[in-house]
């Protein structure tokens, strides 16, 4: 057994699968990232942005337009593992906001609203981290998230 996260045990002979799905988002120019990957009962989804197939920003200024492009890039890529939002169990979101005070709460309403669509009642574990910028400007959420497709949920 090769153990992979504190606790977590994965067999050596896990078979690990690439998640592409061809109607997300991609990069500006050639990488090698991938949007994500199952291995074993793990689904492990890279940070997804609102952009389109040539790496554009899309809903500019807009956190309900990006985040629901965001959400909607992870049901994708998680659908491609076989699994769904039920399997999700940790988020982790990157989100840029340049103001304060009743200003940051009103922008959080509005992401949040979004988000809570998606998400099961209980929902993932969380961590939101305001940061400065993202990939490039333009962007103003990003998100990562980690599934177990067990049996069930």
């Amino acid at each position: 057994m090769t153990e992979i996260l504190a606790g977590i045990h994965i067999p050596d002979h896990a078979v690990r699968r690439r998640l592409m799905p061809e109607d997300t988002w991609d990069w500006h120019m050639p990488t090698p990232f991938s949007q994500g990957w199952r291995v074993g009962n793990l689904v492990f989804i890279g940070g997804q942005l609102s952009a389109d197939r040539h790496g554009n920003v899309v809903g500019a200024g807009d956190i309900e337009v990006q985040t629901r492009n965001v959400f909607e890039h992870i049901t994708k890529t998680l659908a491609a593992a076989g699994a769904t939002w039920e399997h999700v169990v940790k988020l982790n979101t990157y989100y840029c906001f340049d103001g304060d005070g009743d200003e940051v709460k009103e922008n959080w309403t509005k992401m949040t609203k979004i988000r809570m669509q998606y998400l099961p009642n209980p929902g993932p574990c969380g961590t939101a981290v305001r940061v400065s910028g993202l990939m490039y400007d333009g962007f103003l959420i990003e998100v990562e998230a980690v599934a177990i497709i067990t049996e069930g949920k």
